[in-house]
């Protein structure tokens, strides 16, 4: 049988989810700060499927009733953002059930295709991970979803971290042309967040403000100005509080090509180091980007790889 969520199931998903996601265990607050307080929480979109009392299939599906930023609620999109079926009843077409009425709640919302699982801000992975999980690689492919790229997460660790001389030369040489590097203060804020809204994207501007108001240091986001103008920043611990976690991090594209995303990376590591954090990781870039290829030759190694997956859905 299935059903949309009701009060109760949250221990029976997580309990599910622990069984059957093994590589990306959740606890019950998780569960409720990524998916209960969610702004577009819809219980609707939460589609179990139960065995008697026991939920053995769970599907979690989003349409926009907040917007990012302005007034855009990405009415064409919808998200899943997790799935899965109890080994035990697999192959009893449980997971097309799930998935048919997934993708049936995002088509009556209006939404003209669905994403797994690039949703922010409050995606858990940022696709799937076929090494991790074939058969869900599998399923989804079956279900007529494509893969639309490929982002990676990497890794640092920062146990013998040096901040290294040669980046200390770059920076040195951008303060004599004018660039200041420092933590961000309260006065720079809304130019921060309006940079990172802009130039890159409003869930990198909403990152900054709710690590903020969820009690990170304003030492751990550094900035990079000119003339007064932010041009760059980097910034860890302000998702979800996890003190390892790195990014976001950027710099303006005109900027680009003069070592100030060195420097920022090093500021921020080094900032981390201080605080004896003993690894740098992140969930998403392009191993193929400029940003990709800064990591990897600052000591960076990629450690998953996740597939975004997308479907057309018929009216």
């Amino acid at each position: 049988m299935y059903r949309t969520f009701q009060s109760g199931d949250e221990i029976g998903i997580v309990g599910l989810w622990n069984e059957v996601l093994l590589h990306d265990p959740i606890n019950e607050k998780r569960f409720r700060t990524q998916v209960l307080l969610d702004v577009n929480f819809d219980p609707e979109g939460l589609i179990v499927a139960v065995d008697g009392e026991r939920i053995v299939g769970a599907i979690l599906a989003i349409t926009r009733k907040l917007p990012m930023m302005g007034t855009d609620l990405e009415p064409d999109t919808g998200w899943i953002t997790f799935f899965m079926v109890h080994p035990h009843v697999r192959r009893q077409g449980i997971g097309h059930g799930l998935m048919e009425r997934a993708c049936d709640y995002i088509c009556n919302q209006g939404a003209k295709k669905v994403f797994f699982s690039s949703y922010a801000p409050n995606y858990f992975l940022p696709g799937i991970d076929d090494a991790a999980y074939p058969a869900g690689f599998d399923f989804l492919q079956k279900e007529g979803f494509l893969r639309a790229y490929s982002p990676v997460a990497m890794h640092r660790a920062l146990t013998d971290y040096v901040y290294p001389k040669a980046v200390k030369i770059v920076k040195a040489e951008r303060e004599q042309e004018g660039y200041i590097f420092e933590s961000v203060k309260d006065g720079d804020l809304p130019a921060v967040i309006r940079f990172a809204n802009t130039i890159f994207n409003p869930d990198w501007g909403r990152a900054i403000r709710e690590g903020l108001l969820q009690g990170i240091d304003p030492s751990q986001i550094l900035i990079a100005k000119k003339a007064g103008k932010v041009v760059g920043f980097a910034m860890y611990g302000g998702y979800e509080g996890i003190r390892e976690r790195f990014g976001p991090f950027g710099v303006d594209t005109s900027e680009q090509g003069k070592g100030l995303g060195k420097v920022l990376l090093h500021e921020a590591l080094h900032s981390m180091k201080k605080r004896t954090i003993q690894g740098a990781w992140f969930l998403w870039t392009s191993e193929t980007s400029s940003a990709g290829h800064l990591y990897l030759k600052n000591g960076f190694k990629t450690y998953r790889t996740f597939h975004v997956m997308v479907k057309e859905l018929m009216d």
